[in-house]
This record gives C-alpha cells, sequence and structure tokens, in this order.
C-alpha cells in the first residue's frame, strides 16, 4: 500500500469507530429527555427510572464519541495537510461554530443535568436535558454542513493566486440543500439506533424473566419510535437518492453496478459476478423492474445514467482520468444500508403488531430474540452508509474540485502511518473494551431500586445523609461515575 491509501485507511478506520456512537449518543439524549418529560408530567416514579438507567448509557456513549471525535480533526493536519490548506477557509467555519456554539451548549448543559439533581428546579432540570439533546443535534448540522460542503462545493470561489477554495457565503454553507437533507435522515437514523438500543436492552432484561416495568415500558415507548423513524429515514434516504442522482450521478450509477444508460431503470437486489469497467459481466442478477427509476428519478420510466456514459461526460469536463469509484465497494454498502433498515422496519412493525395483539411482549421469547439481534441493524446501516458516500464520491474528497491523490500529506511517509495506524487501532480497542464492559456492566446491573415510600425524590431534597451519618449515594453521584 502506498502512502495514500495508509492516510486513506487510518481515517476510515478511525471515523467508523468513531460513528457507532454519534447516532447513538444523539438519539439516547433525546430519549432520556423524553423519559424525564414523560416523568415531569405525570410523577410516575418508573419514568424517573427510566431516565436514570437511560441516562447511564447515554454518558458513556457521550464520553467515547467525544474522545474519539478529537482524533479525527488531528488527521486533517497530521495526514491531509494539502486538503486542509485547499478547504481550511470554508471548512473552518462549521467546525468552529461546532466546537464553539454546539458542543459547548452539549457540554454545559450535560453538566449542568448531572450535578443539577436535587438542586435545580424540576423544569429548570428537564430544560438542561432538552438543551444537551438540541446541543448534540446543533453539533451535528454543523459538522453535516463541513461534509456536505465537500459533497457539494457552494458560497465559495477558487483563489487563482493561492490556489484555495474561500467562503463568499457562510449562509450558502450552512443552508446546502445536501446538508440539510443529510441532517433530516442524520437525526431519523439517530433516533433509530438509540431506540432500537433500547429495545434490544430491555429485550435482553425480559428474556432473564426480569419483571421490572422499567423494560416493559420502555419497550412500549422505544416500539413506535423505531417504526416511525425506520420509516422515516427510508423516506429521506429515497430524496436523497434523487438529489444525488442530480449532484453526484456517478455514485448512483456505480451503487447499482449500472454501466449502460437505462430508460426505466430496474434495481438490483443481488448480483454475483464481475464488478469491473466492462458490462455484463454479471452471472446472476435478482432485478425489480423500474425500482432505480423511482428511487433516482421519483417517475415510472426516468432516466438513468449509466457508469460509461458519465465517464466520458466527467473527462470532457475535468480532463483525462478515471472518474468511477470501486463499483463492488458502492454495490455491496448501498444494499448493507438498505436491507438492514427494511430488516429493521420488519422488526419494528412485527413488534407493534404483537403489541396490539397481545399487550407486551414478553411471552413472545422468539421476538426479544429477534430484538435483541436487532439492536445492531442501525449501526450496520449507519456504518455501510458512511462508506457508500465517502467511497461512492472517489476520486474527489471535494467533488468536482480536489481528487484525493492531491490532497495527503506529502511529507508523510509510510513509517509514520503504519505506526498511527496501529498505535490509533490499539487505543480504539481499549476505549471500546472499557466502554463495551461500563454498558454491559450497567445493563446487568439493571435500573435504580425504586424509592421507599416518603423519602425525597431528585427533585426535592438532596437527602445526602443517612440517619446514621453514612453519605447517601445520590442520582448526581450515579451520573458522574458513569461518566
Amino acid at each position: 500500500m502506498n502512502t495514500l491509501e495508509l492516510a486513506r485507511l487510518q481515517f476510515g478506520v478511525t471515523t467508523l469507530f468513531h460513528f457507532i456512537f454519534v447516532p447513538l449518543s444523539i438519539g439516547l439524549a433525546a430519549w432520556v429527555a423524553l423519559c424525564q418529560t414523560r416523568y415531569h408530567r405525570t410523577g410516575d416514579e418508573t419514568y424517573l427510572r427510566m431516565t436514570r438507567f437511560w441516562g447511564k448509557l447515554m454518558l458513556i456513549s457521550l464520553a467515547i464519541g467525544v474522545v474519539t471525535g478529537i482524533v479525527q480533526e488531528f488527521q486533517f493536519g497530521m495526514n491531509w495537510s494539502r486538503y486542509s490548506r485547499y478547504v481550511g477557509d470554508v471548512f473552518g467555519a462549521p467546525l468552529a461554530m461546532e466546537g464553539l456554539a454546539a458542543f459547548f451548549l452539549e457540554s454545559t448543559f450535560l453538566g449542568l443535568w448531572i450535578f443539577g439533581w436535587g438542586k435545580l428546579s424540576p423544569r429548570v432540570h428537564l430544560a438542561c436535558v432538552w438543551a444537551l439533546a438540541f446541543g448534540s443535534a446543533l453539533s451535528a448540522y454543523f459538522i453535516l454542513a463541513a461534509n456536505s460542503w465537500m459533497q457539494h462545493p457552494v458560497g465559495y470561489e477558487l483563489n487563482e493566486v493561492t490556489g484555495r477554495a474561500e467562503m463568499t457565503s457562510i449562509w450558502h454553507v450552512l443552508t446546502n440543500n445536501t446538508a440539510l437533507y443529510a441532517l433530516t435522515h442524520t437525526l431519523l437514523g439517530a433516533a433509530t439506533t438509540a431506540g432500537a438500543v433500547v429495545l434490544g436492552v430491555c429485550a435482553w432484561r425480559m428474556l432473564r424473566r426480569d419483571a421490572d416495568p422499567v423494560w416493559s415500558r420502555s419497550a412500549r415507548l422505544a416500539l413506535p419510535i423505531v417504526l416511525v423513524a425506520a420509516f422515516g429515514t427510508a423516506v429521506s434516504g429515497h430524496f436523497q437518492g434523487m438529489l444525488m442522482e442530480d449532484q453526484q450521478p456517478m455514485k448512483m450509477a456505480a451503487a447499482e453496478a449500472q454501466f449502460e444508460t437505462k430508460q426505466p431503470a430496474s434495481f438490483s437486489l443481488f448480483a454475483t459476478g464481475d464488478f469491473s469497467h466492462n458490462p455484463g459481466r454479471t452471472t446472476f442478477d435478482l432485478r425489480i423492474p423500474h425500482a432505480l427509476s423511482i428511487l433516482a428519478t421519483g417517475t415510472w420510466n426516468g432516466k438513468v445514467e449509466g457508469i460509461d456514459e458519465i465517464q466520458r461526460q466527467e473527462q470532457a469536463k475535468y480532463g483525462p482520468g478515471d472518474y468511477t469509484p470501486i463499483v463492488a465497494v458502492t454495490y455491496w454498502s448501498f444494499r448493507l444500508m438498505v436491507g438492514a433498515g427494511s430488516l429493521l422496519i420488519l422488526l419494528a412493525l412485527l413488534g407493534v403488531w404483537l403489541m396490539r395483539r397481545a399487550g407486551r411482549l414478553e411471552g413472545s421469547r422468539w421476538y426479544l430474540r429477534a430484538a435483541l439481534a436487532g439492536a445492531a441493524l442501525p449501526t450496520l446501516a449507519n456504518l455501510s452508509g458512511w462508506v457508500f458516500t465517502e467511497m461512492g464520491r472517489q476520486p474527489w474528497v471535494v467533488y468536482g474540485l480536489l481528487r484525493t491523490s492531491d490532497a495527503n500529506s506529502p511529507r508523510v511517509g509510510a513509517f509514520s502511518l503504519i505506526v498511527t495506524i496501529v498505535g490509533f487501532t490499539l487505543l480504539y480497542g481499549v476505549l471500546a473494551a472499557i466502554g463495551g464492559w461500563l454498558f454491559c456492566k450497567e445493563v446487568r446491573h439493571g435500573a435504580p431500586p425504586p424509592r421507599p415510600d416518603g423519602e425525597a425524590g431528585p427533585d426535592g431534597p438532596d437527602g445526602s445523609a443517612d440517619d446514621d451519618g453514612t453519605a447517601r449515594r445520590t442520582d448526581s453521584d450515579d451520573l458522574a461515575l458513569a461518566y
């Protein structure tokens, strides 16, 4: 492997690991806010116990996500200096906004929420967790705005003297239609991810015949969220596909391994064979008529251009070169994303049907096992979707402006890259082990026990000591220790 391939490998490994926790953290923050809102409105202690339990898992996810996210920005300077120089004037603005506005907002209200139990008024404390959820979503928006500029550059001009892209309108960058479509898709995917994890944890506890109402109530609340959010993710993905056909037609053609232009175009469910530049090499191909026309153009007989025609167009526009991504990677990553999402919708539909028929899930052990396994489906869809989005853009790092081969650091050698790849992999492996151990420990420990009758709750006096003077462990202690 050359230095460019090693730099791409390092960025891919670290980013994929980080992206495991991003949608989970965003989704769990909103989920915890929802649980606390239900407690605030009803006074039902089960919702308080749900808030405390899921809050610990949210904090574990947030902590690992923050640590692994720091590496991403360092890598721009370490391995992608020419890229940083080229896009710094544009890319730096949304990243600065993410750090100075969204992250500070998120971290400030996170601290107030953790240590505010029994000290802040109930309404102020509830507002803190919603501000935390809003800060998480805002942080995602600014990052997506930066990434979407790489997919569809807007609001800039090229400085012929410095050879850099310079921002002319931050408003155009932040309102890029690619970013707005991606934000909807990402937030719905985050809700799906958190809901599926909640459902999987509840299924595991119920399989162990834990009759605590925390699990049954959490499952009943999460199921419709998963169904609506997963279906919404699919619908928003359809509109993203139509936008992608307009902005990056090569990516859509590569996702289908379609070398020849077709009208109407069918969708390939599963194909085997050679995904090279030579069309007609597939040995088996199961297709749905007209489906790709609908996905790409929103019409029954829409025209979808093939790889060969788009290659000729891009050579005429950008000069000689190969503008085709690795077709096998885009084809299979797209199908993993769509397949995992479809299975999750089916799983949620079955769960809602069982709830309506029987009123409970505890007796359906086959479904509980399926829900436990299904907790991994959103993460699989998220990671394969990220691979499809970024690999399908190749050979561009900024579409139409900067090629990936011209973006890496020219003086970073293979040895340095190998050392950092090994180092980051070991570090992330340790973080995964610690995070997984903490997560499983909290799940095995279960929800906090109900309070004895008459004891002050977290929205009232803190009760910092028992009758014998021994310090009492409070809600803020539990949450701070988890963080």
